[in-house]
């Protein structure tokens, strides 16, 4: 907010990049570690769907701060809720692993000293080159998706309240799916859910190019984030579901490097293919992506999560004597 040169600015924000990559991780462990694995679908759904609804009120309240008093009202907006954070991590109790709790094992212990960096990836590079590159592929068109919206609709010539209003319509979309969402993942497996998402989401990008006004427009965006809001939570499940108990918040750390990676990559494959041909050859390649996730999610996953299908999951339950 107080940033007097770009200096100072760019340094402000590698240090809020830090901060967030400290935190998502820090969430994703924990998670894993409290939440009973016959529940950990809708523990991680819920809480990337609660992170959207989050990022879809975040730019209200700082655009009515901004309308009532000036553009720094955003920042402050945004320090105020950093701060209401901290005091909800410091007066919340934290929940134990039931494992923990019960008799602590090698195998029950969250975490250990564990590995180095280089060393987790050497072990666990089966995993990180199948299972982690199809992750890669999700985060790409993920992150494809909230570039390619806005230029097709530049390119039909809508002005920025009608983007902002096909915006707002799938953003409701997506947020209304991420509970029901882990719940087929906890009954059927992740691949009922990891599967449909990618291809929905690749198979409606790839047709965007294909409207001509602001229903079309809608309608595919709508179908884009159905298949982004089925898949909430999906990173971190599979991320949760093959992290090893003694090194889990370096593989973490590496699986949600793979994931931004992916992130990154997405809005340059559209950048890329759009400057070489045309918008549409880059959207429809961006949806391309999509597909080649849900084959690699289709074939990786269940060689490394031991919930991956219906049948894995009715497999755990039935060895636990867990109900439903």
């Amino acid at each position: 907010m107080l940033a007097p040169s770009p200096a100072l600015f760019g340094g402000c924000l590698f240090v809020l990049g830090a901060c967030n990559a400290t935190f998502y991780l820090a969430r994703h462990s924990y998670l894993t570690e409290v939440v009973p694995v016959l529940l950990r679908g809708r523990a991680m759904s819920v809480l990337g769907g609660v992170h959207r609804v989050g990022l879809f009120i975040g730019p209200f309240a700082g655009a009515a701060a901004i309308g009532l008093t000036s553009l720094r009202a955003a920042y402050v907006v945004a320090i105020v809720m950093a701060v209401a954070t901290v005091v909800l991590l410091l007066v919340v109790p934290d929940i134990e692993a039931p494992a923990r709790r019960r008799s602590p094992s090698p195998e029950s212990t969250p975490q250990s000293h564990g590995d180095g960096l280089l060393t987790t990836v050497r072990t666990h590079r089966a995993v990180l080159r199948t299972l982690g590159v199809a992750v890669l592929a999700v985060g790409a068109i993920r992150a494809a998706r909230q570039v390619v919206l806005p230029l097709w609709a530049v390119h039909l010539g809508l002005g920025a309240g009608e983007t902002s209003l096909v915006f707002g319509i799938a953003g409701a979309v997506d947020m209304a799916l991420f509970y029901p969402s882990g719940k087929v993942m906890d009954r059927h497996g992740r691949l009922a859910v990891a599967v449909p998402s990618m291809l929905i989401l690749g198979g409606s990008m790839a047709a965007l190019p294909l409207t001509g006004g602001i229903a079309g427009l809608t309608a595919v965006a709508m179908v884009m984030s159905l298949g982004n809001g089925i898949g909430s939570g999906i990173i971190m499940t599979l991320g949760a579901d093959t992290a090893p108990p003694d090194n889990r918040l370096r593989f973490l750390s590496v699986w949600r490097l793979m994931s931004d990676a992916g992130v990154a990559l997405g809005p340059v494959v559209v950048s890329v293919v759009a400057g070489a041909v045309s918008l549409a050859a880059g959207i429809v390649a961006a949806g391309g992506v999509g597909l080649l996730a849900a084959g690699g999610l289709a074939v990786w996953a269940p060689r490394h999560s031991p919930f991956a299908t219906r049948a894995a999951v009715r497999a755990h339950r039935d060895s636990t004597g867990a109900g439903s």
